[in-house]
């Protein structure tokens, strides 16, 4: 199965492909976007070898990966359900990363909510999770929105540690019968 393609009210999602090469660009060229994650812009070559990563993660497992999202044909950043590193069977991580014109306005949850739906209904997962720094507290409201629990608390050694690194990482997760007890209790 490759990677399907998914909609929402507002946003078209489809499958990462060389054509949003430019859009990741701009997108981690971005020091408040990549806050988090690295601390700094990262460069046009930085950005082409992790966009050879993202496009390999669909091969990884069958309909997991990344997707570019649009909305009026505008790409606002993407989402990924990717293969967890630990190769757990049944599980993925999601994630999401948008163009900082386009936060605070409900987008990170709805792609969101849309692969959590794809990835329990479509694909039959049995967990998803999610990991941020513990100090990224926007990342952290928004999967409590979409009903991920904190499930740990936890330390990594890092070479050049960014600010708030001292406070960890945290993991939030769903299983696949907590999100269709949610979806029951909304129906």
């Amino acid at each position: 199965m490759s990677q399907a393609t998914l909609r929402t009210d507002r946003i078209l999602l489809v499958p990462l492909a060389d054509e949003h090469l430019e859009d990741e660009v701009e997108l981690d060229s971005d020091p408040e976007v990549m806050r988090y994650l690295e601390g700094r812009a990262r460069t046009r070559e930085e950005v082409e070898s992790f966009h050879r990563r993202r496009l390999a993660a669909a091969d990884r497992v069958p309909g997991l990966g990344f997707w570019a999202g649009s909305v009026d044909g505008r790409f606002v950043g993407w989402w990924i359900l990717e293969p967890p590193e630990s190769g757990a069977e049944g599980e993925a991580e999601l994630g999401y990363r948008l163009l900082r014109r386009h936060w605070r306005q409900g987008l990170a949850s709805e792609g969101s909510r849309e692969l959590l739906r794809h990835g329990f209904e479509d694909l039959g997962l049995n967990r998803v999770f999610a990991e941020t720094m513990a100090v990224n507290t926007a990342s952290r409201a928004t999967m409590t929105s979409l009903g991920l629990r904190h499930v740990r608390t936890f330390h990594q050694e890092w070479d050049n540690p960014l600010p708030g690194s001292e406070h960890g990482e945290v993991e939030y997760a769903i299983t696949r019968q907590e999100w269709l007890s949610r979806q029951s209790g909304r129906a």
